[in-house]
């Protein structure tokens, strides 16, 4: 039996730097296409060039996808950097992170998602992380889901035409050890097309002058959860998730039917369904 001939090693070194030419211009390519793509929709004078629920997908395909050596969490960085900095290229915008529970969670989050090119904001709460994303043309805001009871009902600030809503759940792909792990909201200004956000879930801000167990079993019936509650003056404050076909009506109909009909229900934003990874 003949053994394999030796690999020729500068072979394989041209066949890597062939690729790496390859994807270079592939990416400079990309972005003649985006100067195009500026040029049809006018999107640099504005933060109106996000596409969450484009994003989402795209990330769930790849890590679908995906097979080989090279780790998924590079594949996710890489491509995470390349949809942010081209989204930057669109229209300029900062990302604003609440670092009330430490800079470095937040920080990770805020690189890995959004690259190294888009500005960093730190801010002491997540109300400060809304007020800046509502004072801006058109920045991002992320912030831990967990606030802790101290936050208050921060995501009252959300409810209202024209404030601030959630677009996005973070990280997008969940997996054990992921570099960017923290669970976190990201805000934005009302995007101009409502078409570019994702409903699998629907986030509200509801209200209500008492709170049954029969109508935390109400909401779970539902398919959703209670994300955080606060106390307010007449009552609590609730930040409810539903999955996006459960229609606002039937919601309060059902806590309503529990005992619990809510003085309040605003929709505050909507995100992409949790796609896991590997073992819970």
């Amino acid at each position: 039996m003949t053994s394999p001939p030796p690999t020729d090693l500068a072979a394989l070194r041209a066949d890597i730097d062939r690729i790496d030419s390859a994807m270079h211009d592939l990416l400079m390519e990309r972005g003649r296409i985006i100067d195009r793509l500026i040029a049809v929709k006018k999107t640099s004078a504005s933060g109106s060039a996000f596409r969450p629920g484009r994003e989402a997908s795209m990330m769930r395909m790849i890590a679908e996808r995906h097979q080989g050596l090279l780790p998924l969490d590079t594949v996710e960085g890489i491509w995470r950097v390349i949809i942010a900095t081209f989204t930057y290229v669109q229209a300029p915008f900062a990302v604003h992170a609440d670092v009330s529970g430490g800079d470095a969670p937040m920080r990770d989050s805020a690189r890995f998602h959004f690259g190294f090119t888009v500005p960093y904001r730190p801010h002491p709460s997540a109300a400060a992380v809304i007020a800046a994303v509502a004072a801006s043309r058109g920045d991002l805001g992320v912030f831990r889901l967990d606030q802790g009871v101290t936050a208050g009902a921060w995501w009252r600030q959300l409810a209202g035409p024209g404030r601030p809503k959630v677009i996005a759940r973070l990280p997008f792909i969940e997996r054990p050890g992921h570099p960017a792990g923290t669970p976190v909201f990201c805000v934005a200004k009302p995007l101009d097309d409502p078409s570019a956000a994702q409903r699998d879930w629907v986030l509200y801000a509801a209200r209500f002058e008492r709170w049954r167990d029969e109508a935390m079993e109400a909401v779970e019936a539902l398919g959703g959860e209670v994300v955080a509650s606060a106390g307010v003056s007449g009552g609590l404050s609730q930040l409810l998730a539903l999955p996006g076909d459960v229609s606002p009506e039937e919601a309060q109909a059902a806590l309503a039917k529990a005992g619990a009909t809510p003085g309040a229900f605003e929709e505050i934003g909507s995100h992409a369904a949790r796609f896991r990874v590997g073992a819970a």
